[in-house]
């Protein structure tokens, strides 16, 4: 249940196709689904959630069965057009693709995406990764972004040991309503990006480096220290909020 298939129903009823009674029904299937099996309620899905925020709840794949996951999953599909499941693993994308035959697996990404009413892209979200080592955290976002109805543009291995590579890209970085940049080892691209254009920066720290980058801690420290303004800062490897958040901005002016 989201906000066009609420704006159906209230036509609906405006042009009397549909009575208040069975308008209050379809209304009312829209609530926190409990998903239990022998053990019990393993899940409370969320089917106001899109309503609310304007996109259904996401499946974190980590810790749950393949059986969780497909449950939780086919749940979601049962009242809404579009899925993500993210981190997935891939014996959780093939049985989910066994049982969602329109399922999109993102291997590069490890995220499973449905979009069953494709709608035209809202605003435009560039997607940075300094290596390539970074692109499965910028492919998240890359992901995230485009399934929440964002345009996206990646660009991926523009980090600053090679700061000729980012300038060939700049102009469409200037074009962007919020650029997504994941990079590891020092850490140094996002303030780069920031001193570069006038939108907002979010800051990926990904877990990618030697030693001294603690798995992400080195980066993560850099880029909450920026000398640029404009740049926000996610948790390590969080390609997915970094997306999530790009793609809110960037719809934003459509939607006042």
């Amino acid at each position: 249940m989201d906000r066009d298939r609420v704006r159906e129903i209230l036509a609906r009823v405006r042009d009397g196709e549909l009575g208040p009674d069975e308008a209050l029904r379809e209304l009312g299937g829209a609530h926190v689904e409990e998903v239990a099996r022998e053990n019990g309620v393993f899940a409370r899905v969320d089917h106001h959630r899109a309503l609310r925020c304007g996109f259904p709840e996401v499946v974190y794949g980590p810790g749950k069965t393949v059986a969780q996951v497909v449950e939780v999953a086919t749940r979601l599909l049962a009242r809404s057009p579009r899925l993500l499941v993210t981190r997935i693993d891939p014996e959780q994308a093939s049985a989910l693709r066994e049982a969602v035959p329109d399922a999109v697996h993102h291997e590069r990404a490890r995220m499973v995406a449905v979009d069953r009413e494709p709608r035209r892209p809202e605003g435009r979200v560039v997607v940075l990764s300094a290596g390539t080592a970074d692109e499965p955290v910028a492919e998240e976002a890359r992901v995230t972004a485009a399934a929440l109805g964002a345009g996206v543009e990646p660009f991926y291995d523009c980090g600053v040991a090679g700061l000729h590579r980012l300038l060939r890209v700049l102009p469409s970085l200037r074009g962007a309503d919020a650029v997504v940049v994941a990079a590891g080892m020092d850490g140094a691209l996002p303030s780069v990006v920031g001193g570069l254009v006038d939108v907002p920066v979010i800051a990926v720290p990904t877990s990618v480096g030697y030693g001294a980058a603690f798995e992400g801690i080195g980066p993560l420290l850099t880029m909450l220290n920026s000398c640029a303004a404009g740049v926000a800062v996610v948790n390590i490897d969080n390609g997915f909020g970094a997306g999530y958040l790009a793609a809110t901005i960037a719809r934003r002016p459509s939607r006042v």
